[in-house]
């Protein structure tokens, strides 16, 4: 019976590898919903100080092929002139007192392929809004 979580893995794995079904989603509470509808949005509006806002003040970016960033100031400056379409899908979440996390997918369009994936770590606000500490994305194709 041991042997079950291994295999299932591995065939989960190699049905990814061929192009099969994705991952699915998750349902998350109202609250970590926000965060997500509130990235999309500000992303797609090209909204680098809207962005910035989603984030813990001494939060960070970790983009690929980028420094880390840190602070809602040079987040801000990071995203400016960035964005456009951008469709988010959570795989995982969890959240304990006021620190939380989503792990991710995103496309371009909602019903697209996933062109990357995300994790977002979480702390929640003197106000009780979650507020992102750290961004980290990566493409899916290889550089």
């Amino acid at each position: 019976m041991r042997l079950a979580a291994p295999v299932l893995a591995g065939a989960v794995l190699v049905a990814q590898l061929a192009g099969a079904a994705e991952l699915p989603s998750v349902t998350l509470p109202a609250p970590l919903t926000r965060v997500l509808t509130e990235y999309e949005a500000a992303w797609r509006q090209k909204d680098a100080r809207a962005l910035a806002l989603l984030f813990a003040e001494d939060g960070f970016v970790l983009s690929s092929g980028t420094p880390p960033v840190r602070g809602r100031a040079a987040i801000e400056k990071h995203y400016t002139g960035q964005g456009g379409p951008l469709c988010l899908r959570a795989l995982a979440y969890a959240t304990e007192g006021s620190i939380g996390y989503i792990i991710g997918v995103f496309s371009r369009q909602e019903g697209q392929p996933d062109v990357g994936k995300f994790t977002l770590t979480l702390r929640k606000g003197a106000h009780g809004r979650w507020l992102i500490v750290s961004d980290m994305d990566n493409g899916n194709s290889k550089p």
